[in-house]
């Protein structure tokens, strides 16, 4: 497995690195990062799937041929529950749309926080993460499942607003509100 070259050369972290170079050489964007303040507060990995041969190993692979699988997220303890991780997924779902891709897909751990084998947390995000954030379970497992987000539906909510909104300041034209009022000129007439 990639991973154990990687831990047994020493330098996983240099693995990531050529990944991600890779990716963005061949595919393009593959991230977003998130800032509060000027501080890294979350972040985000997706890519078309025959660029993570590794997400067959998951038992409820393959990912759809029109998604792109988000592999992971992650939003910083200070900053979680503020709606960061909603905006880094509509992010994701912006930029994969102007791709042409249909939907988003992510395999979830049921068991987020459990210790794995080798005591640490993975790095796959919770299934409750990606619940709250508009994905549906595709298919179910125990610990692994796939969610989907249909990148029409994550987006079409926006566009609907943006038409009420519009619809609604359209009709109170600003300049009708601005405009000074003239009093009515009177005509004579002899």
């Amino acid at each position: 497995m990639a991973a154990e070259r990687a831990c047994a050369a020493g330098d996983p972290g240099l693995e990531k690195e050529a990944w991600v170079s890779q990716t963005l050489l061949e595919w393009g964007s593959c991230g977003k990062l998130a800032y509060v303040d000027g501080m890294p507060a979350g972040f985000v990995m997706y890519a078309p799937p025959a660029y993570v041969p590794r997400s067959m190993a998951f038992p409820t692979s393959p990912v759809s041929a029109d998604a792109a699988l988000l592999m992971t997220a992650h939003v910083v303890t200070a900053f979680a529950g503020g709606g960061l991780g909603r905006m880094l997924v509509q992010g994701v779902a912006r930029d994969l749309t102007k791709r042409g891709i249909k939907a988003i897909e992510a395999f979830g751990d049921a068991k987020f926080g459990d210790a794995g084998d080798d005591g640490e947390p993975g790095c796959v995000a919770p299934v409750d993460f990606f619940l709250s954030v508009g994905f549906k379970t595709v298919r179910q497992h125990p610990r692994f499942p796939r969610l989907r987000l249909e990148l029409r539906t994550a987006l079409s909510w926006k566009s609907d607003v943006e038409y009420a909104l519009e619809k609604l300041l359209g009709s109170m034209s600003p300049e009708s509100l601005l405009r000074p009022v003239r009093p009515a000129t009177r005509t004579t007439t002899s």
